[in-house]
């Protein structure tokens, strides 16, 4: 896991953002509809809380214990050691049920953030049993990332990001804002908050601001909640796509793509798990997602 260090730069944006949606598609794929809605209640902060009085190795094998059955995973043994290394974290990923992970020294005096690392850790462990990954370290670290966050213990990652100064530490591949994208996307799906359980302010700005940038994802044609000047620019499209012959129309960064010819149909993606369907264009409808189940309102 990657982790920032005092005065070190932290990236910002959604650099990373069609991979994470990618990845909450591959969830979805993965798990199921029915899975997936088991998590509807995140890791609660009483089960991570770590202070200066408790035992530091036992501490650390009880919020293990707390994410093993948080994910399900009763047959899987965390063995968690402290050494100095680069990264936050590592875990050996083996056939099981004992699996090592090592954190870096520096969370023995940082306990309120082991509960993070070991998140990012025990979510590997999860993601190695269900035979799921992404191609490339980088993106299987964004994959492992946004299932934690996606299944409800990534809050604690994105609370672990903090600026004091010359001081910055943020755990993670996803910025900041992409966290809080991931977040906000779960919080729409369960009816979740989180907000309350951030401790670090800058958590909490980020999180502010992932939620806007998911929002807008249900605000694109042809969702009936679209504005309206991309109403304009898909009504402009989808008039070029019926005088089109055999042919495909593109709206802005393949958000909706009209295929033709008679009869015309548009595909779009979800805007809860980013899976892309395909309807008819017949004006006001209602689609579900065969995926994650979302009931949309239409205007196509």
């Amino acid at each position: 896991m990657a982790a920032g260090s005092p005065g070190a730069e932290i990236r910002r944006g959604y650099p990373h953002l069609d991979t994470v949606r990618s990845a909450v598609t591959a969830l979805y794929k993965r798990l199921s509809y029915d899975t997936v809605s088991t998590f509807g209640t995140s890791v609660l902060p009483v089960e991570v809380a770590f202070d200066d009085t408790e035992d530091l190795h036992l501490g650390a094998q009880r919020v293990a214990r707390a994410l093993v059955r948080h994910l399900r995973l009763p047959d899987a043994r965390m063995v968690v050691s402290f050494r100095e290394m680069e990264h936050a974290a590592n875990v050996e990923l083996t056939a099981g049920p004992e699996y090592f992970i090592e954190l870096n020294t520096r969370f023995a005096t940082h306990r309120k953030d082991i509960g993070a690392a070991l998140a990012h850790e025990v979510m590997h462990v999860y993601l190695h049993r269900l035979d799921l990954s992404f191609p490339g370290t980088r993106d299987n670290e964004i994959l492992t990332d946004t299932a934690t966050a996606y299944l409800g213990a990534g809050w604690l990652l994105l609370d672990a990001y903090r600026e004091h100064g010359p001081f910055s530490q943020k755990l993670g591949y996803l910025t900041p804002e992409e966290f809080g994208y991931v977040l906000a996307k779960r919080a729409l799906f369960f009816d979740e908050d989180p907000s309350p359980w951030f401790t670090s302010p800058q958590a909490y700005d980020a999180y502010t601001a992932g939620r806007a940038r998911a929002r807008q994802d249900g605000h694109r044609p042809p969702l009936a909640g679209a504005g309206w000047t991309a109403r304009h620019r898909y009504a402009r499209d989808r008039r070029a796509a019926q005088g089109a012959t055999g042919s495909v129309v593109r709206g802005p960064g393949d958000s909706y793509v009209f295929e033709g010819p008679a009869p015309l149909r548009v595909t779009f993606p979800c805007p809860a798990c980013h899976q892309r369907i395909r309807v008819p264009v017949r004006g006001r409808l209602q689609a579900r997602c065969a995926l994650c189940h979302t009931l949309l309102d239409c205007e196509t």
